[in-house]
């Protein structure tokens, strides 16, 4: 195969695309670590204006304004809504508090990014969508592994038809995560799929394009446990037609690290695009995502092995925030939006209904 053909195949298009306007203002509602080690080095490396940041610690927030070069440290969420330099919020809280703050936001007219979930209850999610569109601004969630390099490259392969009709998806995880690193996630009853799994649930119907018809779900704990809710997981999604996903998840791994693994695989009728997810590599250090498929459309036999840059955290984090922006600057819905995140938000309620039923679910009895 001639270079210049090979060089075109592989340009993959997954980094996420910036707005051409970066000086809207950004205020940041939450200081916690996940701000500190991903959303403010991504919009740093991006170059957004991030104007100020707001958390019910104030010496947390003045200390991350300083580490950041932050102007603003705001001493109440009224103070942020307030800043006409604010144009956009970031909202990073756990998701029992995301909800009022995500809607006073709106009421103030700022467009906002909601951290993932959206919502612990479908109706408050869904409430939030009527609340954004009777305000008139827009939403987002930051279902930031969409812009992962391995899920971005694989989005591109899959929506060019490389590897022909979908038909199978897969995730697989096996790792030892320390919840009490969140120290609240300790206590909640639903665990595992609401705050890690639901980034494979959404990832498989991003990279797919396809909508699900059903959950069968099972969840467990390890022996011993000190958390509440299920750290392994089984999820079994139906789609119309013959296409299936499964995403085995279990964080309980007791091995050293070389026995962990982060692995994807997107089957169709004419190929297979398959791969790692670095970020749970070297943890919390991690490593380069990578990526391999097979096309028959392409080049039949010929295993093609694209380098790829960046990782998922904290490069993907770029994209969530970009792509709101673009919305705004494009008049468009952006393609994370709150309405298309009741969809995946679906999936997950419909994966613990299964749980508790013992029976595949589909996504619409939830509502």
């Amino acid at each position: 195969m001639q270079s210049e053909a090979l060089r075109q195949i592989l340009h993959l298009d997954y980094a996420p695309k910036l707005p051409q306007d970066k000086t809207k203002g950004i205020g940041i509602v939450g200081a916690g670590e996940i701000v500190k080690t991903c959303h403010l080095p991504a919009y740093r490396m991006a170059g957004f204006n991030v104007v100020g940041v707001f958390d019910s610690d104030l010496g947390r927030a003045e200390a991350l304004a300083r580490q950041f070069g932050i102007p603003k440290s705001y001493r109440s969420l009224e103070e942020l809504l307030s800043d006409r330099s604010v144009q956009f919020a970031d909202i990073a809280v756990p998701a029992k508090y995301q909800p009022r703050i995500a809607a006073e936001a709106a009421a103030a007219g700022k467009h906002v990014l909601c951290q993932k979930p959206l919502a612990e209850q479908y109706a408050e999610a869904a409430a939030l969508v009527t609340a954004f569109s009777k305000a008139g601004v827009k939403g987002a969630v930051n279902q930031q592994m969409r812009w992962a390099p391995s899920m971005g490259a694989s989005r591109t392969i899959v929506s060019r038809g490389w590897i022909g009709e979908p038909v199978q998806a897969s995730i697989q995880v096996n790792v030892r995560t320390q919840w009490e690193q969140w120290e609240w996630l300790t206590r909640m009853e639903t665990l595992e799929i609401m705050y890690h799994s639901l980034h494979y649930l959404d990832a498989i119907r991003y990279v797919l394009g396809l909508v699900p018809e059903s959950i069968y779900a099972d969840g467990a704990r390890f022996p011993g446990q000190p958390y509440v809710g299920e750290t392994r997981t089984l999820l079994h999604i139906k789609f119309p037609g013959e296409a299936r996903g499964l995403v085995f998840d279990s964080h309980n791994n007791r091995q050293p690290q070389d026995d962990w693994f982060a692995t994807f695989r997107f089957e169709g009728t004419e190929g297979v695009v398959k791969g790692t997810n670095g970020a749970l590599y070297n943890y919390p250090v991690g490593r380069e995502d990578t990526l391999s498929f097979y096309s028959e459309r392409l080049a039949a036999g010929y295993l093609f092995t694209p380098a790829l840059e960046g990782r998922w955290f904290p490069h993907a984090f770029m994209g969530p925030m970009s792509e709101l922006m673009l919305s705004v600057e494009e008049n468009r819905e952006p393609s994370n939006s709150l309405r298309d995140n009741l969809t995946t938000l679906k999936m997950v309620f419909a994966a613990y209904r299964s749980m508790e039923e013992n029976r595949a679910v589909r996504l619409a009895e939830i509502e």
